[in-house]
């Protein structure tokens, strides 16, 4: 079954030109799909309400890894600082 969702656009769009419009839209996905899931994890809890107290360590480990990412641009240093500050924040908190 997971098969048919690879291989279908594979076959379609292998005789066929992409449109440059097309992959300049497609790089904006992957950020995107990020976003929503870093913004869902951190503002929504298990009963879809808004907590920021429920999530206060996530929140200070977000503002430090987007800062580091920003300024890094490496995925690896962002990560271990990800979950060394959730570690340590929520240890301290």
């Amino acid at each position: 079954m997971a098969l048919i969702p690879r291989f279908v656009p594979l076959a379609f769009f292998r005789t066929r030109k992409i449109p440059k419009w097309f992959n300049e839209w497609m790089n904006y996905v992957p950020i995107a799909l990020f976003t929503s899931l870093v913004v869902k994890d951190l503002c929504i809890t298990s009963t879809y309400t808004f907590s920021i107290a429920d999530k206060l360590p996530e929140l200070i480990s977000a503002v430090i890894v987007f800062a580091i990412a920003y300024w890094t641009r490496s995925m690896a240093i962002s990560v271990v600082v990800g979950l060394a500050s959730v570690f340590l924040i929520a240890f301290i908190i």
